[in-house]
């Protein structure tokens, strides 16, 4: 089987995942109203999930290391659909909280290793766009399946939505079990192994930046229905519409960082997209009372929060390319650790302000997340200035 219809596989897989991850947003208020909790409460599907996967990833990346790549992307997606079975037949909320952390589980077996085995089948300078082409799926269910889950939910329940993603979910472990063949085995590498990359100043700061950058872009997402409530007007459908537009230009940023990552340095894509992104969200509680503003904001939001994506796992392989599955699957434990933390402080900013005024809290950790980036930066920077020095010095001296 051709690399590429290898990573159209994986993609698919991520896909599903992340259908699940994003169509919550849009039946929290159905969630809450079925389950007689508040909408903040709701919202901790999200934290558990989230933070299921960045705890787990790690763990089970150790666990299953020795396992057959293709009986891990599997039985993933086994625990994933069981999840979300369970939720889909849910009637309590610790109920569903339980089966959203089962479900993060499948996820946070799945994704590193996807990506994990989308660099070892790319050429060092393909790279860029073999993570875009897996991350596509991420980034294509925001444009396509969350939507789609969130107007299933408009005609059905919630619990409709979650069927569908379970059906995806299975459709996606299908395929993988029948067209995929065997894979590269990586070595085997211990939970500490897998952490002492951390050490590194130059990594650490990048995971960071993903940590406090997606916290702020996914907090105004998590809560979109109270964000976006003056244009919807609590109607389903019409928010539905609104993250389809969202959805596609995600997919489209995510497409463009992987072709630009490729030509240029990650920092000028890193510094425009958080730059961009923070006047946004300061300015969203007021774009986003209008039909036009709030399309314009989504537009700008999508591109430039998918768009970093790819520049953030580029930068971490361009660092470490020797131990590239292990900085992915932090990188993915960094961004899912900031959509927890995303559905938690925003849930609890809830209690204080309107869900309009969210995005300011979003902006405020977007400009830390700058801050991390030119960081990472100027250590990277500064070793490679160090590096050379070195060289130079031993040239002389023979």
């Amino acid at each position: 089987m051709s690399m590429d219809r290898r990573l159209v596989m994986l993609a698919l897989g991520m896909f599903a995942l992340g259908t699940d991850n994003f169509v919550v947003a849009g039946i929290l208020p159905s969630v809450s109203r079925s389950l007689h909790t508040s909408t903040s409460l709701a919202g901790q599907m999200v934290t558990v999930y989230a933070l299921s996967y960045a705890v787990m990833a790690p763990v089970m990346a150790a666990v299953a290391g020795g396992w057959p790549r293709k009986r891990l992307l599997v039985s993933a997606l086994g625990l994933f659909v069981v999840g979300n079975v369970i939720t889909a037949s849910a009637v309590d909320l610790p109920t569903v909280l339980f089966s959203r952390a089962l479900a993060g589980l499948g996820a946070a077996m799945f994704a590193p290793t996807a990506l994990g085995v989308a660099t070892s089948l790319a050429a060092p300078e393909s790279r860029g766009r073999a993570l875009s082409t897996v991350t596509a799926g991420l980034a294509g269910a925001t444009a396509l399946g969350a939507p789609l889950g969130t107007f299933i939910g408009g005609f059905g329940s919630w619990r409709t939505t979650l069927w569908f993603v379970a059906i995806l979910g299975l459709v996606a472990m299908s395929g993988l079990w029948t067209m995929l063949r065997s894979l590269p085995q990586p070595a085997r590498i211990g939970l500490r192994a897998r952490l002492a990359p951390v050490r590194d100043p130059r990594i650490a700061l990048t995971l960071l930046t993903s940590l406090f950058a997606f916290g702020g872009f996914l907090m105004v997402y998590t809560y979109a229905g109270l964000v976006l409530g003056r244009v919807t007007g609590g109607d389903e459908t019409v928010l539905a519409g609104l993250l389809l537009l969202w959805g596609v230009a995600a997919t489209a940023g995510n497409v463009l960082s992987g072709r630009l990552v490729d030509r240029f340095d990650s920092q000028p894509i890193l510094r425009a997209g958080l730059g961009v992104g923070i006047v946004n969200f300061c300015i969203l509680p007021w774009t986003a009372a209008h039909p036009a503003g709030a399309a314009i904001a989504l537009v700008v939001w999508g591109v430039c929060g998918w768009g970093l994506l790819v520049p953030q796992q580029h930068r971490l392989v361009k660092t470490a390319p020797q131990v590239a599955p292990l900085l992915l699957a932090l990188n993915n434990t960094a961004t899912y650790g900031g959509l927890a933390c995303s559905g938690l402080l925003g849930g609890f900013a809830l209690l204080f302000m309107e869900g309009r005024y969210l995005g300011i809290v979003g902006a405020g950790l977007i400009a830390i997340a700058l801050l991390l980036a030119e960081a990472a930066h100027r250590c990277i920077e500064g070793q490679r200035t160090r590096a050379e020095r070195r060289s130079a010095r031993l040239a002389q001296s023979v």
